[in-house]
């Protein structure tokens, strides 16, 4: 795991030139180290110790000038640990006043990932003070850091996001092209090659912040939303600044925002269920992100031996931490555990 935390040497010069031509990120990307990744379309390139795909990596150096403001709440996470979840709840929380009918409510038209967009797609003229993104918190805009901006972070069992991204690259792959096996992705997965990646690295950027900013950082566990989402959602609204009153909570909002960003509601409708979208010259149907949102599902696709290589890595990045352990215990096998 050490040597792929090595990052390229840059200055800030040279990320502002990038900037301005796609040649000049072009050369850029020649001198970044490469790693072949879980889809062939594309290898992944190592920048500030975190991997990423060539038009990712784009995104993210063109967002090193966002300027984010005091009022900005930024949905962050690594891809397949709830952001189109939380993407819908933060939605429906900040926008409830304005679309008080939830029978005509947009997420039922309309795709979270549509009502929020990502930060690396972004411009300065959104309608709502949310945005969303994958970067790990150190490669974050310095506005953000800076700015007094709060940040909500969920994350998930990395088994579970392991497994989930393998069954979504598959379907981002064109036909024509050959999908590399479980085994070789889990190989690379724990090496830390995955888009984002690695793992634990970028949840614990995230950690590291909350715990020298608490009042700035809110951690989500994917695994508590599910079981029980309705502290969860009170506490998300109470943080980013758009608490439930007593009358909201007694005539039961809560409840209907949680029904209507369920897991179960979302991925049935039309928009999610039928229709789809041209994502980099792949046709890919919208379901592609609703596949089951269930907790261990691993287990339905790893062997005990590789769960314990993710366990055990898990052990040593997460341990001192308050962070979940997520390992298997041998008799119940797939329950998680807090350090």
């Amino acid at each position: 795991m050490d040597s792929i935390s090595k990052s390229f040497e840059h200055n800030e010069e040279e990320e502002l030139s990038l900037q301005k031509t796609n040649q000049s990120f072009e050369e850029f990307l020649s001198r970044l180290p490469r790693q072949r990744g879980q889809t062939p379309r594309f290898d992944l390139c190592l920048y500030k110790g975190c991997w990423y795909r060539p038009f990712l990596l784009q995104g993210v150096i063109a967002a090193q000038h966002f300027e984010a403001q005091p009022t900005d709440i930024f949905l962050c996470s690594l891809p397949k640990s709830g952001t189109t979840w939380l993407k819908a709840l933060a939605f429906t929380i900040v926008t409830r006043k304005k679309y008080s009918d939830l029978s005509s409510h947009p997420l039922l038209s309309t795709r979270p990932h549509d009502c929020i967009t990502f930060l690396e797609n972004a411009n300065q003229t959104a309608e709502l003070p949310l945005l969303a993104t994958h970067i790990p918190y150190h490669s974050l805009p310095k506005s953000i850091i800076s700015g007094g901006s709060k940040i909500v972070y969920i994350f998930r069992d990395p088994k579970d996001v392991f497994v989930s991204l393998w069954h979504f690259l598959r379907r981002a792959t064109p036909k024509d092209a050959t999908n590399i096996s479980l085994e070789e992705a889990l190989e690379l997965f724990c090496k830390g090659v995955s888009t984002y990646g690695p793992y634990w690295d970028h949840v614990l950027s995230f950690w590291k912040a909350r715990k020298e900013a608490p009042q700035l950082v809110l951690l989500l566990v994917y695994e508590e939303m599910r079981k029980d989402p309705l502290p969860s959602v009170k506490n998300l609204a109470d943080f980013i600044g758009h608490p439930f009153s007593v009358e909201e909570e007694n005539e039961g909002a809560l409840q209907k925002i949680v029904d209507l960003c369920s897991f179960e509601n979302l991925s049935d409708l039309d928009v999610n269920k039928k229709e789809k979208q041209q994502t980099l010259s792949v046709v890919m149907n919208n379901k592609a992100f609703f596949r089951k949102g269930k907790i261990g599902d691993w287990r339905s696709h790893l062997t005990p031996d590789m769960a314990e290589r993710l366990d055990q890595i898990t052990r040593e990045k997460f341990g001192g931490t308050d962070l979940p352990s997520y390992l298997s215990d041998a008799n119940t096998y797939g329950n998680w555990t807090m350090f």
